[in-house]
């Protein structure tokens, strides 16, 4: 056919420029078109009616487009959530111009300039090392494995199977084998579903240590552990661990986050609450929620780069929201931190394949891992690691052919 005509996926600006420069492109136009080549769309909520039709103004006058309520032009509504599509060029432009305008538009403008710098981030590249000398690195087109090892009686996939000592840290030691960087260990269910039992801090610890002590010495990756106890992070953390993985983002034990900022080591903040109702867009309250872990994270003293963060699949969400938020794990990416993915076995992909058991989502759950990292996760906790790795091998593979 004539002229070979195809469409492009265009998402990075590394993409961007690799196409000019694949054509011939002269190296000034690359520097001019690179950041053109590029449409995100930003989304702010409760902007005043004010400051939206002056950032809407500064936008159209550089050429990008902004969306409003219908009440925004004439201010008959106080405020209104704003959509913005513009260029990178056209963003850098309207940006530096807002700063100097009234209404709180120089915040405005500093938070899109954030939310920008991070949409257009590919991946992370983090470093982390330990005092033991277990080390662990966020790379571009590497997905970390985070290996599930729970020992508790009533965990919603494996409960009791690794209750024992001995069973624990053999199947930790089968983990590392089959492909882990991560061991997660959890001594309380936090099934998503309910039923689960709460336990007190000594019951989980009782559970935990004899477990933990013998892991560090024994395996050779870095071990987190799955609590949302301040008690229970700072034992573990003292006899070794050295990650903490909060289903409760920082806000379900008030003492987290300072543990987290005087043991300087990662952690991961979860999206959850207590029902799956939400009073308006499901993306909009989850990113709320982050960003409040995020901001009780900074306030505590705890590093940027040490916090991970994870939108709770299975945990206060419908079948239906579960794969909403599947279908919009992009939209993380504005919070500027590494998205963690924790889909394995749950109840939704039962679902959706009709009814499958636990055992039997294997399948399902890949196709969740496949699709996370595709959209820009860089951790995936799961039980099937073996599995899971040659996935993540895989598609990382490809990621670095684009």
């Amino acid at each position: 056919m004539a002229y070979n005509l195809r469409s492009l996926s265009v998402v990075s600006l590394t993409e961007a420029k690799r196409q000019l420069e694949q054509i011939g492109c002269d190296p000034v136009g690359v520097a001019l078109m690179t950041e053109k080549m590029l449409l995100p769309v930003l989304k702010l909520e409760g902007l005043s009616t004010k400051a939206a039709n002056l950032l809407k103004q500064t936008f159209l006058a550089k050429g990008g487009d902004v969306a409003v309520s219908r009440g925004t032009a004439d201010l008959s509504e106080e405020c209104t959530d704003v959509l913005v599509f513009a260029t990178v060029k056209q963003y850098r432009l309207a940006l530096a111009q807002l700063k100097q305008q009234p209404w709180g538009l120089p915040r405005v403008a500093a938070a899109m300039e954030q939310a920008l710098k991070a949409h257009l981030q590919r991946n992370y590249q983090r470093d982390y090392a330990w005092q033991d000398g277990k080390r662990l690195a966020l790379k571009e087109n590497k997905t970390l494995v985070m290996g599930i090892l729970n020992v508790t009686p009533d965990s919603f996939s494996d409960g009791g199977r690794y209750f024992s000592a001995e069973a624990a840290v053999e199947q930790a030691q089968r983990l590392v084998e089959e492909g882990a960087d991560i061991i997660d260990l959890g001594a309380e269910s936090t099934r998503p579903y309910g039923g689960n039992q709460e336990i007190s801090a000594e019951i989980e610890l009782s559970r935990m240590l004899p477990v933990l002590e013998r892991l560090v010495k024994q395996i050779s990756v870095p071990i987190s552990i799955d609590t949302y106890k301040a008690e229970v992070a700072e034992a573990a953390l003292q006899a070794g661990a050295h990650i903490i993985n909060d289903v409760w983002g920082l806000q379900r034990d008030a003492g987290m986050a300072a543990v987290a900022a005087r043991y300087d080591v990662p952690v991961v903040v979860m999206h959850n609450q207590k029902e799956a109702v939400y009073a308006g867009d499901i993306m909009g309250g989850i990113c709320s929620f982050l960003r409040r872990s995020l901001e009780l994270a900074a306030a505590a003293g705890v590093r940027e780069e040490n916090v991970w963060i994870d939108p709770g699949i299975g945990f206060a969400k419908t079948c239906d929201q579960n794969l909403e938020v599947m279908s919009r794990l992009g939209e993380l990416k504005a919070l500027g931190c590494p998205v963690l993915l924790g889909t394995s076995r749950k109840r939704f992909i039962g679902e959706v394949l009709g009814g499958l058991a636990v055992d039997d989502r294997v399948e399902g759950t890949a196709a969740t891992v496949a699709w996370g990292i595709a959209q820009g996760v860089q951790i995936v906790r799961v039980h099937d690691v073996r599995t899971m790795a040659r996935i993540t091998k895989m598609i990382n593979a490809m990621q670095k052919r684009g």
